[in-house]
């Protein structure tokens, strides 16, 4: 697909959720050391709200009006400060804040959802939706990669699946390259979490460069510049992806009782509220 395919973001008055989005399940927020200790007691006396039952909120008018000044302003300058606040307002008025990015990004969690169980499947010797890992055993690291994205995110002809097939991908080639030993068929522990972590952070990105993408091609003095500003914001996401799942995991009591679809949920909305913080 290329997210250099940017588009002119999507518009106001329109669902900051779109319909096609997969619905959510939301969890509390991961809750902090002191509030683990009533977890339990918290548990029965607080209902999990369900996507569904929520009305739909609609885009403001130039939703990405202040996300657009700010990354201008980066993509001409280098200034990480506007990098931080154009992230900032994209999550809080662009996508509605970050419990609305949270669900807007729904079909990021369901994906990595579904790579979990491919990864899982695979490490115990079963299939998943077709895909047979005593087949798959002859075929090359580059050809079960590809047959994961196949399965795992189908082509859709939109621009979320095409973005999210792009993002599977070059996170299994980045868990290639970060761990040469590792086999797609039988993952550790640590090497299923990076691919999910790296997928998260990726699909981020491209989702942030289909909204804002143009901006930066405009406003950088160079296709070169263009190139380093996008890598830039694609390794400060991918480190604030990873901040958030480690502040999960420290939270062993949350981090071994909850699946990972709210383990993933939790990390985006820690992700998109520490975002939120750099235009406050």
């Amino acid at each position: 697909m290329g997210t250099s395919q940017s588009s002119n973001g999507a518009p106001s008055g329109v669902s900051l959720v779109p319909p096609w989005v997969p619905a959510l399940d939301l969890p509390d927020n991961v809750p902090s050391e002191d509030e683990s200790e009533n977890q339990d007691d918290q548990k029965d006396q607080v209902s999990t709200p369900s996507e569904k039952t929520m009305p739909p909120q609609l885009a403001p008018i130039a939703r990405f009006g202040s996300a657009r000044r700010n990354v201008g302003e980066y993509a001409h300058s280098g200034s990480s400060k506007h990098m931080r606040q154009g992230l900032g307002h994209y999550i809080h008025r662009g996508l509605g804040g970050s419990s609305t990015a949270v669900r807007r990004f729904g079909g990021t969690i369901r994906t990595a959802v579904a790579l979990n169980r491919t990864f899982l499947a695979f490490s115990e010797g079963k299939s998943f939706k077709g895909l047979d890992p005593k087949i798959l055993s002859s075929r090359s690291a580059r050809e079960v990669l590809d047959a994961i994205v196949e399965t795992v995110r189908p082509v859709e002809g939109n621009l979320d699946a095409e973005a999210s097939r792009e993002a599977i991908s070059k996170s299994l080639s980045e868990l290639l390259s970060r761990f040469p030993e590792a086999d797609l068929l039988n993952l550790t522990e640590d090497q299923r979490l990076f691919a999910i972590q790296q997928y998260i952070a990726l699909d981020v990105l491209n989702r942030f460069q289909l909204d804002i993408g143009k901006t930066i091609q405009e406003k950088a003095p160079s296709a070169l510049v263009t190139m380093q500003r996008i890598h830039d914001i694609r390794n400060f996401i991918i480190e604030q992806v990873a901040a958030s799942f480690r502040k999960i995991q420290n939270n062993r009591e949350f981090f071994s009782s909850h699946g990972i679809e709210q383990i993933v949920q939790s990390a985006l909305r820690d992700t998109f509220e520490v975002f939120e913080e750099y235009v406050q």
